[in-house]
């Protein structure tokens, strides 16, 4: 699509931008697009060691396990029912403590 030079410069499209045209309420709206390239971004796998890189997969792995078996909690609508289910949660595992440890 060709747009007149002075709309282009008003809208801060250059040539060769990408844009997007929609139709709306009986006009068409053409918005600049933004193109990011990905490829000068660091990955993870530039950031991390092979060893660090296994470490944190075998975690990730086991974090998906434990979602698939539910061993999860939430979702909560709040962070005040997200701080009572941490606390239910640490008093249980209090009482857990005080019920295994030995007798003197």
């Amino acid at each position: 699509m060709t747009l007149p030079i002075k709309l282009r410069s008003l809208a801060g499209i250059s040539d060769g931008d990408l844009v997007e045209a929609a139709f709306q309420r009986g006009k068409i709206v053409i918005t600049p697009k933004l193109v990011i390239d990905r490829s000068k971004f660091p990955t993870a796998d530039e950031e991390y060691t092979l060893a660090q890189r296994r470490v944190i997969d075998a975690r990730l792995a086991k974090s998906d396990l434990d979602i698939r078996h539910g061993r999860v909690y939430g979702p909560f609508n709040t962070a005040e029912e997200m701080a009572a289910s941490i606390e239910a949660n640490i008093k249980k595992i209090r009482t857990a403590k005080k019920r295994s440890k030995p007798a003197r």
